[in-house]
């Protein structure tokens, strides 16, 4: 008797795809592969190489990753043990209100304004039209790609570096640091707020704050999105409730305060983060 075969659902499947090389790739090196001389790094098969150190290393790595970019640039990554550092805060607690045409706003009413990607990105949308009309075997189109990919990498490094350094500023200044979760997956679904949400970068914010509070022994805390932080005033408690984003000041009905909407968030992020402040209280000030 010869089994009857189920049929196998989905698709027939074609060739293998294989990676691209205009991507970027990597190549990682065990302990045995590398050692270092000096300022040169010796790589296996590859011989001596020169890399521009960013910092010296705090230890002996224990691998090192080869990494090179679409734009033909090459990193080295080293894998080291870093110990925990403590240094003397200057503030107990710092919360954090994440916005879009201010990048944060910080406890105390200062607030940090994102770098200005808009000229870069007019360049790149010029040129993704140009490629999109380029004959795809011609010789004009891998450099127009290259074009494209060296105003990309500006654009992420010059995020990277100013969020490196607000990052860090904040953590050496503050012993507990308290953000706002938000939900950046659903408000990039909006699509006239989709690309301004996408280039400032407050995911990654939040994982470089997160990386050094460990590093530095700070404290990190996340509170939860649905706190009525814009709703309540921060300081009578008197939730007044939902407001449009265009309303930016507003004065509170019960204490006569005039609050400004952002600062009035990241004092009321700042309040629940330590525990001074609860959703229940302000229930109870609005009824």
């Amino acid at each position: 008797m010869i089994p009857i075969r189920a049929k196998e659902k989905g698709g027939k499947v074609g060739a293998p795809k294989f990676k691209n090389k205009t991507n970027s790739q990597t190549a990682e090196f065990a302990k045995s592969g590398f050692s270092l001389k000096g300022t040169q790094v010796y790589l296996a098969k590859i011989g001596m190489v020169s890399p521009i150190m960013s910092r010296e290393l705090p230890s002996e790595p224990g691998s090192i990753t080869v990494i090179k970019d679409c734009t033909h640039r090459y990193f080295l990554s080293f894998l080291v043990d870093v110990e925990p550092q403590d240094l003397d805060p200057i503030n107990p607690s710092m919360g954090i209100d994440l916005g879009l045409k201010t990048f944060a706003t910080l406890s105390g009413a200062t607030q940090v304004k994102s770098p200005d990607y808009s000229k870069s990105e007019r360049k790149i949308r010029k040129l993704q039209r140009r490629y999109a009309r380029q004959e795809k075997d011609s010789k004009r189109r891998p450099k127009t790609r290259i074009q494209i990919a060296n105003l990309h990498n500006l654009v992420s490094d010059t995020r990277q570096d100013f969020l490196h350094k607000l990052s860090t500023k904040i953590i050496n200044e503050n012993q507990v640091i308290v953000l706002e979760g938000l939900n950046v997956s659903g408000q990039v679904k909006n699509r006239r707020l989709a690309r301004a949400i996408s280039s400032q970068g407050w995911r990654e914010f939040r994982v470089f704050c997160q990386a050094k509070c460990d590093k530095f022994s700070r404290e990190f805390r996340v509170i939860s999105r649905w706190e009525p932080t814009s709703q309540v005033c921060s300081r009578c408690d008197y939730r007044w409730g939902k407001l449009d984003l265009k309303v930016r000041t507003i004065t509170c009905l019960n204490c006569g305060t005039t609050h400004d909407r952002n600062e009035n968030a990241v004092k009321n992020i700042n309040k629940v983060g330590i525990g001074h402040y609860h959703d229940s209280l302000s229930d109870a000030e609005g009824t």
